[in-house]
């Protein structure tokens, strides 16, 4: 097999990272969306409201879109293992001293 054969991606590889990639984009859409949206469009609807002495707008803008992120890794995480597995992926880490695998 020459290596040009090895490079291309098989059509199960392609369609785990077309899965894999439109994950990843929805949610960063969503991270944007809270992130400006709410920090950015809904802040003066939002400033009226206040929650522990501040504005509602600031806890949405400082601490609220860190929240979701978290959250998102979270699900991204839970999502990918259920990728891994849809698609038969497997982690695999080579050793320093024999380059053998070891399968987890």
């Amino acid at each position: 097999m020459d290596d040009h054969a090895k490079r291309e991606l098989s059509e199960k590889q392609k369609a785990y990272w077309a899965k894999n990639t439109r994950l990843i984009r929805t949610l960063l859409i969503i991270w944007a969306l809270v992130s400006y949206g709410a920090a950015i469009v809904l802040a003066v609807p939002l400033h009226n409201i206040q929650f522990f002495g501040l504005p509602l707008a600031f806890w949405f803008a400082q601490q609220g879109s860190i929240l979701v992120f978290i959250g998102l890794i979270w699900y991204y995480a839970k999502r990918l293992d259920a990728l891994d597995q849809e698609f038969g992926a497997r982690e695999v880490i080579l050793t320093k001293d024999t380059g053998k695998e070891v399968s987890h």
